[in-house]
């Protein structure tokens, strides 16, 4: 029997750190209306060649750094609410008091409604431009988030 996971309800939100380097616990997370799309978050690692003369029929490899690609892509519905949302979100991000000039990290939290953890990932969101936009279509746009620290799955 499969037991699939649909992504409906899935929900992105966020929290500022309130002691600097230190992920927020019991901070409050402010949703991030209007996603539609998350772009995959599942990096692969590098290997390095750890083969040597003694190895005869396989080569032997150890895992190295892995990359989340330099930016997680937010696919969204572009409208006002999204708009002033992302807008409150990068003003709090980058504050120079409270933010990430003065130390102060932004969490992002990826919930899946039928999973009990959650995905924590620490990052820099990038402020918005101007979404392409094409006749007879939902506006639609991508936001990016750069990653600092990955957490990941967490209860």
């Amino acid at each position: 029997m499969a037991n699939e996971i649909a992504t409906a309800g899935i929900s992105v939100s966020y929290c500022l750190e309130t002691v600097a380097g230190t992920f927020p616990s019991s901070g409050t997370w402010t949703n991030i209306p209007n996603v539609k799309g998350i772009g995959e978050m599942n990096p692969e690692p590098a290997t390095y060649d750890a083969t040597d003369l003694s190895d005869t029929v396989w080569k032997r490899y150890i895992q190295a750094l892995r990359d989340m690609g330099g930016n997680i892509p937010l696919t969204v519905n572009f409208n006002g609410a999204f708009k002033t949302a992302w807008g409150n979100l990068c003003s709090a991000a980058h504050n120079s008091t409270t933010g990430l000039p003065a130390g102060y990290r932004t969490w992002f939290k990826f919930t899946v409604p039928t999973i009990s953890d959650k995905f924590y990932v620490a990052g820099d969101p990038a402020d918005v431009g101007f979404p392409a936009a094409d006749t007879d279509q939902i506006w639609e746009g991508t936001v990016y988030v750069t990653p600092l620290e990955i957490k990941g799955w967490a209860a």
